[in-house]
């Protein structure tokens, strides 16, 4: 459910906030409440959509407790190249950010940072590194594996993940959004479609936790990611699960 327009103030003009969420009682209020520490001028006048993909845990109920820090509306979801894609087409700002439920922002400068770094370069898209919240040995050193190949890749080609993902929006579309056939890497099968020259690394990051890893193995997830990498001109092979979907969730 969502409130009226008229329950709101007048909007921020310039950044809408969009968190596809299932089942993230326990994660999303981290995330919220990161949101509302942050140091970005206009971050209370901030619409933050969560678009939720039939929660049965109290996942709309958590996303609403946090009214009277910031506007948020929930509106429905699903996969989340949908629950994405339903929120940018809600936005008539210049940018959308795009989050995970399951991250929150490290430090509480990021968001006027990483906004400051779209405008001044001009930018099609940004994101930040990922860290692992209470996570072990194995968790930090694949996380820190990931950011390493992101930077290179960056290279030649963006490499982005939704848990972070800071658009221009008419780029966005020009690119057809997220692909809501993908069942595996969406966000890095977008990403990839943004000039090398309008991408940006802000300096930062976004922590995590280590469920992915405990659900699959930390094998498995690099196998997964090597072939994410080996695949990465083969469209066909992003619209099947390739196993995430059914074990990691």
């Amino acid at each position: 459910m969502s409130l009226p327009t008229s329950y709101y103030p007048d909007p921020n003009p310039e950044l809408t906030i969009v968190i596809p969420a299932k089942n993230e009682v326990t994660m999303l209020p981290r995330l919220l409440s990161s949101l509302a520490r942050q140091d970005f001028a206009d971050i209370g006048r901030t619409r933050v959509l969560v678009a939720d993909a039939g929660s049965t845990d109290g996942t709309v109920e958590a996303a609403f407790g946090f009214r009277d820090r910031l506007l948020v509306e929930v509106i429905p979801g699903g996969l989340p190249s949908v629950g994405r894609n339903a929120g940018a087409r809600l936005a008539r700002t210049k940018y959308v950010l795009f989050l995970d439920a399951d991250v929150e922002l490290a430090d509480t400068t990021l968001i006027r940072r990483a906004m400051g770094t779209m405008r001044r370069r001009d930018l099609h898209l940004a994101t930040v590194s990922i860290g692992c919240r209470q996570g072990g040995f194995f968790d930090d050193l694949l996380y820190a594996g990931s950011n390493v190949m992101q930077y290179i890749g960056s290279r030649w080609k963006p490499f982005a993940t939704g848990m972070f993902m800071l658009f221009e929006r008419e780029a966005f579309w020009r690119l057809g959004g997220f692909n809501e056939r993908a069942l595996f890497a969406e966000d890095y099968l977008l990403s990839k479609g943004v000039a090398r020259n309008r991408f940006r690394i802000v300096r930062g990051r976004v922590l995590t936790t280590n469920r992915r890893f405990r659900k699959l193995g930390h094998g498995r997830m690099i196998w997964m990611f090597l072939k994410t990498m080996l695949h990465t001109w083969d469209e066909d092979y992003f619209l099947e699960d390739q196993g995430y979907w059914g074990e990691a969730k």
